[in-house]
């Protein structure tokens, strides 16, 4: 089904958000968003944001699963919503991913996770990794 937009992906309007609270998307959210998962319905009122690192996977992802043309459309959709990640977070991330270690926490996700913990936003994410950890709002 390459470069055809599939039923199940839904789309996502950055025009209308509620300014009162923002969420950091990670890309397994922002997926989610994308694919009209309805557990994910109550978060599309707020303003959503997402690392550039977040957008470089949800790309690649869009691109392997459905083709050129719908990641090109999401890329452009969020990269309105996409921060570029301080210097000053890149090493408290890393120094989080050195903590949990064992879980095998990926790169991108302990940047967001940081970001969004320095920014006071919930860190939204179905990854079960980051169900129990603080400030997570977790939606699978």
């Amino acid at each position: 089904m390459k470069d055809t937009m599939s039923t199940e992906l839904q789309g996502n309007s950055l025009q209308t958000r509620s300014q009162d609270r923002t969420f950091f998307c990670d890309t397994y959210a922002l997926i989610e968003i994308i694919k009209g998962n309805k557990n994910y319905n109550g978060y599309t009122g707020f303003m959503l944001v997402t690392s550039e690192l977040n957008l470089m996977e949800l790309y690649y992802s869009l691109l392997r699963d459905f083709g050129t043309s719908i990641a090109e459309n999401y890329f452009k959709e969020w990269e309105v919503s996409a921060v570029r990640i301080p210097k000053g977070i890149i090493q408290s991330a890393m120094k989080l991913k050195h903590m949990y270690n064992k879980e095998k926490l990926s790169y991108v996700d302990c940047m967001g996770y940081t970001y969004a913990l320095a920014n006071n936003m919930p860190f939204l994410t179905g990854d079960e990794k980051f169900e129990k950890k603080t400030g997570v709002e977790f939606v699978k």
